[in-house]
């Protein structure tokens, strides 16, 4: 895109200048800053506004309202003591505590008009405010505006292009008047040389005649033949005069010419500047509202898995919290788990040692009785035998 302008000859700093309706602010602090200067504008359109209105507030108390109605009346009664203090001497605390209760006061209207930008541009076209210094101001203040939006958009770069065109089209101007006036200077040159030619031609002439009159009648052929010859001198010398000077006009016109069409040439070349310019800043325009867009989308994702994201870990954390506890009181359960499985076993054991002895003993105890049995019946039996 920058390279179009090189090839035409003229800079891209150089066309911002020569189409001012295409400044455009580039950056953040560029706007910041034309919206400080316009604001400062509208407080001055309001102020000069607000003066002419309190000379006829009765007329406009109902477009204003009661609260605005009110501050005027206020401000009216502050503007009238500060300059009955003002003309009367007295103490100069008190001049400025009134000077800056009334600068309060100022600064007030001026918010709620403000923030009613309706009511302004409506009392605007309603009031007719007579001229005063103060738009002088004004109109000072909108071309420093002006003045400061195209400082801010000029770069330095830009600025050295816009140099260095201006002093080219001066060199190029300065040589065809230049060449212009050689020529002017060598036409009149031509034209004196001619002049003179013909005054002493003319001189000559003159003398040719009193030479004549005073010579014999019989030299009156010859007389008559010398003047035929500088007449005729004289009308060749002024017919190759006239078509010298023609040829000059002919070159002072082609010289004209070619100056209005390396004129229109540049002009042209301008508007094909001007018009790639403007599709430039519109595709720039498109890509930034894209890569806005696109942002703000990736944001709104990046905030959303983001509130997804610390809930989660809000979780994760309570979880972590739950989880520590549980396993503490998991611990103590295996602890009281294990105890009471070690109280079970040795229970378990003692049960065995207690069984194993108490079968032990039935054992022991069966085997008694059947020895005692045995031994009764062994007893019984010898006894009948020995009753036999």
């Amino acid at each position: 895109g920058m390279a179009t302008p090189r090839k035409a000859g003229i800079p891209l700093g150089v066309m911002k200048l020569l189409d001012p309706g295409q400044l455009k602010p580039d950056c953040m602090e560029t706007e910041r800053i034309l919206t400080v200067l316009d604001e400062t504008i509208v407080k001055l359109e309001l102020t000069r506004l607000i003066l002419q209105i309190m000379g006829s507030l009765d007329r406009y108390a109902r477009m204003l309202g009661p609260e605005i109605t009110s501050s005027l009346l206020e401000h009216q009664k502050l503007l009238a003591e500060t300059q009955h203090l003002l003309a009367s001497p007295g103490d100069e605390e008190s001049k400025r505590a009134v000077e800056q209760r009334l600068k309060c006061s100022m600064r007030n209207i001026l918010r709620l008009f403000m923030a009613n930008p309706l009511l302004y541009h409506g009392l605007k076209y309603e009031v007719r405010v007579r001229e005063s210094p103060a738009d002088v101001f004004i109109k000072a203040f909108m071309e420093f505006r002006d003045l400061t939006l195209e400082k801010l958009l000029t770069s330095p770069d830009e600025e050295k292009e816009k140099i260095q065109f201006m002093e080219d089209i001066s060199c190029r101007v300065e040589k065809n008047t230049e060449t212009i006036s050689a020529l002017r200077e060598e036409l009149a040159a031509i034209i004196q040389t001619r002049d003179e030619e013909v005054n002493r031609k003319d001189k000559t002439i003159e003398k040719l005649k009193t030479t004549i009159e005073n010579l014999a009648q019989d030299c009156e052929t010859e007389i008559q033949q010398i003047m035929n010859e500088g007449e005729k001198q004289r009308k060749e010398d002024e017919e190759a005069s006239q078509e010298k000077c023609a040829r000059l006009e002919q070159d002072i016109q082609r010289l004209e010419v070619r100056f209005n069409a390396l004129v229109q040439e540049h002009r042209a070349s301008e508007l094909v500047l001007r018009k790639e310019k403007c599709k430039a800043e519109g595709e720039i325009l498109k890509w930034v509202q894209k890569y806005d867009t696109d942002m703000a989308e990736k944001q709104a994702t990046y905030e959303e898995v983001q509130a997804v994201f610390t809930e989660e870990k809000e979780q994760l954390s309570l979880l972590l919290e739950k989880h520590a506890l549980l396993l503490q009181e998991y611990t103590l359960i295996e602890e009281e788990r294990r105890i009471l499985k070690e109280k079970e076993e040795e229970a378990a054991q003692e049960e065995a040692r207690r069984n194993a002895a108490a079968t032990c003993i039935q054992a022991v105890w069966k085997g008694y009785l059947v020895r005692s049995i045995y031994k009764s019946i062994l007893k019984k039996g010898k006894g009948k035998g020995k009753g036999k």
